[in-house]
């Protein structure tokens, strides 16, 4: 049994969620582990400190629903279940979960990151060392209508309307073959209907790969791009068939509006979609660590990644089905007891919504 001790301190966080309100969060756990099992074992041997932190940040949050990021994925779902158990152990029960097989680590036997080799991380459908490191999931503490989930994993960067592909002088990169084969997806694009006290809803959910370590062909920058704007193009009716339902796109961007590494564009207009809602989560920690000379508000921040600075890559937004109660980020200040535990569960933060059905 994980020691939840530290979940006491939690509890001096500013975070209260109304009774009537649907809480949807998004957390980039970073529980991967570097090989298959490894976070399993962690979590169900109840003595790792960073598994004991996350769980006591999702437990002290309260989500009713929460997509979950970094996390490695096992077909029979024991590592998901098994974070489930640790959440009820500590007073927070998500009975209803679903995880479907990411693209990371989905081997290809092409080079496709044209490093010149094959059966590398960067050669598989997603980066991963191993079928499905560093995943995405969903608990929930409503029913998952598991047999109306749509699931764009498959589709191929290629096939996206409107995609740019990455070019060297002039030729596909890394190769005309690699990009007949190459997905969209990093981890996945997935649609999941859940039946709240509220009514049906859809979470939309992803983690996008990050917009670096490429080249100056920008193949992993315009692919995130890509991986964003594939949203739009959803609700347009460009690709696949929105249900016709209150939603709430819950997960990675990889990508700041404003500041660092990759094409903003992509997110900024997402963020101004009139179909969606920008609550513009902040915390009272990221809006006290410093200037760093970014354009972006400092407080609406949601990942600290040291030698590199302060960025907004999670998101949580609405449709304007909702009305928005409450929103946030858990990131205490430098000098709450709590903040440490909050760091030691991962670089990125929890960001929560409340919202009431119009």
């Amino acid at each position: 049994m994980i020691r939840l001790a530290a979940l006491a301190v939690l509890c001096l966080l500013p975070v209260a969620a109304t009774a009537e309100a649907l809480r949807v969060a998004t957390f980039n756990t970073e529980l991967s582990r570097k090989g298959p099992g490894l976070m399993l074992r962690d979590i169900a041997g109840g003595r790792d400190t960073q598994v004991a932190a996350v769980v006591s940040v999702i437990a002290f949050a309260r989500p009713d629903i929460l997509a979950l990021q970094g996390l490695d994925w096992d077909h029979e779902g024991r590592a998901l279940e098994a974070l489930a158990v640790q959440l009820a152990a500590a007073g927070w029960e998500m009975a209803h979960r679903f995880a479907a097989q990411p693209n990371s680590g989905r081997a290809i036997n092409l080079d496709l990151d044209g490093d010149g080799r094959i059966g590398g991380p960067g050669d598989a459908q997603g980066y991963g060392r191993f079928s499905g490191q560093g995943g995405i999931a969903i608990l929930s503490r409503h029913p998952i209508a598991q047999a109306n989930v749509q699931d764009f994993s498959a589709l191929l960067w290629r096939d996206l309307p409107g995609a740019t592909l990455a070019e060297s002088n002039g030729y596909p990169f890394p190769t005309a073959e690699a990009q007949a084969v190459q997905r969209l997806a990093s981890t996945g694009h997935w649609l999941v209907p859940i039946d709240t006290d509220q009514g049906s809803m859809v979470l939309l959910t992803y983690q996008a790969g990050p917009p670096v370590f490429d080249g100056p062909e920008d193949r992993n920058g315009l692919r995130n791009r890509d991986e964003t704007r594939f949203w739009q193009l959803l609700l347009d009716g460009a690709v696949g068939t929105m249900p016709d339902l209150p939603f709430v796109l819950a997960g990675g961007a990889n990508l700041d509006p404003q500041d660092g590494e990759g094409h903003h564009g992509a997110i900024e207009t997402l963020l101004t979609d009139p179909r969606l809602q920008d609550p513009a989560p902040v915390s009272p920690g990221a809006a006290k660590a410093g200037s760093q000379g970014h354009r972006g508000p400092d407080a609406q921040d949601t990942v600290d990644w040291p030698g590199i600075g302060r960025f907004r890559v999670d998101y949580v937004l609405p449709s304007i089905h909702w009305r928005v109660t409450g929103s946030g980020v858990i990131w205490p200040t430098p000098e709450d007891p709590s903040a440490g535990l909050v760091s030691q569960a991962s670089r990125h933060r929890l960001v929560w919504v409340d919202l009431i059905r119009e």
